[in-house]
């Protein structure tokens, strides 16, 4: 039967962030150069919502991934390294025919003309996940279900599964989606542009980088954006160097008052494509929160994206303002920027609270390098850039 059933109830929650996606080996080269040209590869591994469940536990959330790998060797590293890191890999089902995918990639960054990415994942485990074969019971046990476009490019059946989990309906977490256009994978015309805008007006936190959507859908500047995805709840523009744009509902954006509480109602955990009346806070004006980027040493930009997502949906279950969300994700984002892989040990929370807390001119003066999230820097130590 396709889809969850209906009217079925969603058990107790027992998990933060439920990860859905496909994750690959990855090859990762030895020196710079053309993949003509490199000598030799080393093994890691690489998938959008992997890397987040996996900087979600780091950081020391309950999460889960949920994907889709083939009973081989390489199916077996990832579910084994996914897994080092705390992250619940219990609902992960296993294809005895198809591949686990791989994929090689040159040292550049994605964004350069000199970046290349040979993918071998046509007709991969992941691929064939559809609203038949996944285990909806565990998707639906998180506080939030995390989601990307990259999913919706694998086949026709991932794409109708991310239509099965971003409809409105009773139980459904906060739906939060990341956008993450690659044009590479689709698979011929112009439906990735219509597919992504319908997904991510669906969700309910939404992450969309300024130049994907403008490569995708034409659109420029963050309230253009914005005009275009009015439906989420929240939507964070993230806007490279500039830093991030977020637009929210019945969010604080500045800094907690001192006497405040615990986790506030507004940490935006409820969704309003659950099912039932649409509250007066859904409905409220957008809070528009601007918040500068950091100055970073990078040493290589794959998966700051997916760590800036972690930061802020973990910054989100813990109920902070709209501002530290996004000064997490960019602390997090710097954590990744500053080493050679996708994944890095985040820095410790009363350490990045320190860093969130610092008030602008010091948050503008931050510049952090390799080694800066060691337990033992304190956030007086920073280098003016």
């Amino acid at each position: 039967m396709s889809g969850p059933a209906a009217g079925t109830a969603v058990a107790a929650t027992t998990t933060d962030v439920v990860c859905l996606g496909e994750s690959m080996v990855t090859f990762l080269p030895s020196q710079p150069g053309r993949l003509a040209d490199v000598p030799s590869f080393g093994r890691g591994i690489g998938g959008a919502e992997s890397n987040v469940a996996c900087a979600l536990a780091a950081a020391g959330h309950r999460a889960a991934w949920v994907g889709r790998v083939g009973a081989d060797g390489f199916g077996d590293h990832l579910v084994e390294t996914i897994g080092s890191y705390g992250v619940d890999t219990s609902a992960v089902r296993r294809d005895p025919v198809r591949p686990t995918g791989i994929y090689f990639r040159t040292a550049t960054d994605r964004g350069t003309d000199t970046h290349e990415v040979a993918y071998y994942r046509a007709g991969s485990a992941a691929s064939a996940m559809s609203p038949a074969n996944v285990p909806y019971e565990e998707l639906f046990a998180g506080r939030v279900l995390h989601l990307s476009g990259i999913t919706a490019a694998l086949s026709d059946d991932c794409l109708a599964l991310l239509r099965e989990l971003t409809a409105a309906r009773p139980g459904r977490p906060l739906v939060s989606f990341d956008v993450n256009h690659r044009p590479h994978l689709w698979r011929g015309g112009d439906a990735d542009a219509s597919v992504l805008l319908e997904l991510a007006r669906r969700a309910d936190l939404v992450f969309v980088g300024e130049d994907e959507a403008e490569e995708a859908w034409g659109i420029v500047g963050a309230e253009a954006i914005r005009a275009a995805v009015p439906e989420p709840a929240v939507l964070v523009v993230k806007r490279g160097s500039a830093g991030a744009t977020v637009f929210a509902r019945g969010l604080r954006p500045g800094p907690r008052p001192s006497n405040a509480g615990g986790a506030e109602d507004a940490a935006g955990l409820r969704s309003p494509n659950a099912g039932g009346a649409e509250d007066a806070e859904a409905r409220s004006p957008d809070t528009v929160t601007r918040v500068p980027a950091l100055h970073v040493d990078v040493v290589a930009a794959v998966g700051a994206g997916d760590a800036f997502a972690a930061g802020f949906l973990s910054a989100t279950l813990r109920g902070l303002p709209v501002r530290d969300r996004a000064r997490h994700g960019h602390l997090m984002a710097a954590a990744v920027l500053t080493v050679p892989g996708d994944l890095t040990e985040p820095p410790a929370r009363d350490h990045a609270d320190r860093l969130v807390a610092l008030d602008d001119d010091a948050w503008g003066r931050l510049r952090l390098g390799p080694g800066w999230t060691a337990a033992d820097r304190a956030p007086e130590e920073v280098r003016t850039p």
